[in-house]
């Protein structure tokens, strides 16, 4: 396996297997120092001296280089600089073309069918095509790998019936099916990983070959991460990265990125920063901030396995107990959006257009209305709430829960957690309330299943309602987003008013750059951020 571009003279390879390895306060070495001269003396990317490089802080340590198996958000943003999908996202974050160039489904949708880009191909020279769409997602089906596995239960099988266009069998209409796997699924070589025993376990930890706009060159574990521009990469406008060279550094914290970000050491933070460290960095004019949404939401989930949970009173006197806007304002700074009570927020406008669900009112006084109405005393409300005590939004809005909830006669005791303690509770069901947040929800036709459905992975809540289970089965069956939008509102309206999710905001992601960089292209989440392969394959320095 030979990884070489027409910019890289040097591929230097380290072993370094799947294991996770725990960075213990250790901050980088000369981490803007450019690559080695190469043997010609032309530096690591084939130029000269003036080289662009753009360094990149991350608190992160990469755990692998597999990208279908890869499961920190460092190793997600070095693998898709390497492995391209074949769809991204908008800023309103809809799917839109990346490798594909479009897609579809037959009319009684058990056929789905991508075209993909003639004029992608892999560093070693290997045209990038069709074989190799079919090849990742055989692989992932047939050793159930990553999150993609659990999208596919409708696939089937899949052909190439020519070097652009793969065709999937389905066993039964899935309308997600292509926008889940084009966006999730990251393509890789068949050339390479088909030789491999085991998909799932290759190491991928040296010899690199890349189809996006960089290739990794250099590991130093714990400490940077080179990848050096390649010839070709057709998403971007020039047909070429703006950028010769990019590196991943791995600090301590977030106040270390700032210190490095402030002398010249670093051009961009990829982590999201805290509220008050964006507040601070907002007037330092040699900063930029960029703002992009969640693609999730921060909620309370009932448990309605214990009374009185089950009691949809009881559910809604909780909601009109929290003051959901003091908290988007004195916990995050502003830096959220109401979500108007809704699992369908408004970063997806094509879904949420129309709907008009307002957030529940804060009104201790309607609660305790709803609770003395349907019987209850102060005496019955005694609730236990578990959240992730590592989470400094959540822990310091868990307070806030508390005290506004006492003003309606409702007790809450809370219970911050060791993150692992947490979530096996999350996953037993023991708990009452369940304060979270989920990262990423980008598909409700086919995460609704996994948040409502009565066997879902993540149905916290316990919910079992018939009414719903009908309207996934019609929106996840649908082949269109005009098709699907219906049911999902329905579904949505009656999340809301059973108060099966206590959808509480979105937040909004802030990050930082020097100034002297421009042309990032930002997306929704903190997953793509400013750190996606289009938009670091454009930016430019000057």
């Amino acid at each position: 396996m030979g990884s070489t571009t027409g910019r890289a003279a040097r591929t230097l390879a380290m072993s370094v297997g799947l294991s996770a390895l725990v960075l213990a306060g250790c901050v980088p070495s000369n981490p803007d120092a450019p690559g080695e001269d190469s043997a010609d003396g032309t530096g690591g990317s084939g130029q000269q001296a003036e080289d662009t490089t753009l360094n990149i802080g991350t608190t992160a340590d990469v755990v692998n280089y597999n990208p279908l198996v890869g499961n920190s958000r460092t190793d997600t943003w070095v693998t898709n600089l390497m492995y391209p999908h074949m769809m991204t996202l908008d800023d309103s974050g809809q799917k839109v073309p990346a490798l594909a160039t479009d897609w579809g489904y037959s009319e009684d949708g058990t056929t789905a069918w991508v075209e993909i880009r003639d004029d992608m191909e892999w560093t070693d020279g290997e045209a990038l095509d069709a074989d190799d769409v079919v090849f990742t997602i055989d692989a992932i089906q047939a050793e159930q790998i990553g999150t993609v596995a659990g999208m596919i239960g409708a696939y089937e099988s899949a052909e190439a019936v020519s070097p652009t266009r793969v065709e999937f069998t389905l066993s039964r209409p899935d309308g997600a099916f292509l926008t889940s796997v084009g966006f999730w699924m990251p393509v890789v070589p068949e050339h390479i990983f088909g030789e491999v025993e085991s998909v799932a376990e290759f190491a991928n930890d040296s010899d690199w070959v890349s189809a996006g706009p960089f290739v990794l060159s250099t590991v130093e574990r714990g400490q940077r991460y080179v990848l050096e521009a390649v010839d070709n990469y057709p998403l971007v406008e020039s047909g070429t990265p703006n950028v010769d060279e990019v590196v991943f550094s791995v600090y301590p914290d977030v106040n270390t990125e700032v210190l490095a970000l402030r002398s010249g050491e670093l051009d961009l933070i990829g982590n999201a920063l805290p509220p008050a460290v964006a507040e601070q960095l907002s007037s330092d004019e040699s900063v930029e901030l960029y703002t992009v949404p969640s693609l999730g939401w921060a909620h309370m989930q009932y448990n309605m396995r214990r009374p009185p949970l089950d009691d949809v009173d009881v559910r809604r006197a909780l909601a009109h107990a929290v003051d959901y806007e003091a908290i988007r304002q004195v916990v995050l700074g502003g830096n959220a959006i109401s979500a108007d009570s809704s699992v369908l927020t408004p970063v997806f406008e094509q879904w949420q257009d129309g709907l008009d669900l307002e957030e529940y009112a804060y009104d201790p006084e309607q609660s305790r209305q709803l609770l003395e109405d349907a019987g209850y005393s102060e005496e019955d409300l005694t609730f236990e709430m578990i959240y992730d005590q590592a989470d400094p939004m959540i822990s310091t809005w868990a307070e806030l829960v508390r005290d506004q909830s006492a003003e309606a006669g409702i007790t809450i005791e809370l219970a911050g957690l060791e993150r692992n303690t947490y979530l096996s509770r999350t996953a037993d069901r023991d708990f009452d309330i369940y304060a979270g947040s989920w990262a990423v929800i980008d598909e409700p036709q086919s995460n609704f299943s996994l948040l409502f459905a009565p066997d879902g992975f993540i149905n916290y809540a316990g919910v079992e309602d018939a009414e719903i289970n009908e309207l996934m089965e019609e929106a996840s069956t649908a082949l269109s987003p005009e098709d699907a939008k219906e049911p999902l509102q329905e579904i949505a309206r009656i999340v809301h008013d059973q108060v099966y999710d206590n959808v509480m905001y979105v937040e909004q992601f802030n990050f930082a750059a020097s100034s002297n960089w421009t042309g990032f292209e930002p997306k929704p989440s903190d997953l793509l951020s400013l750190v996606n392969p289009q938009s670091l394959a454009q930016a430019s320095s000057g």
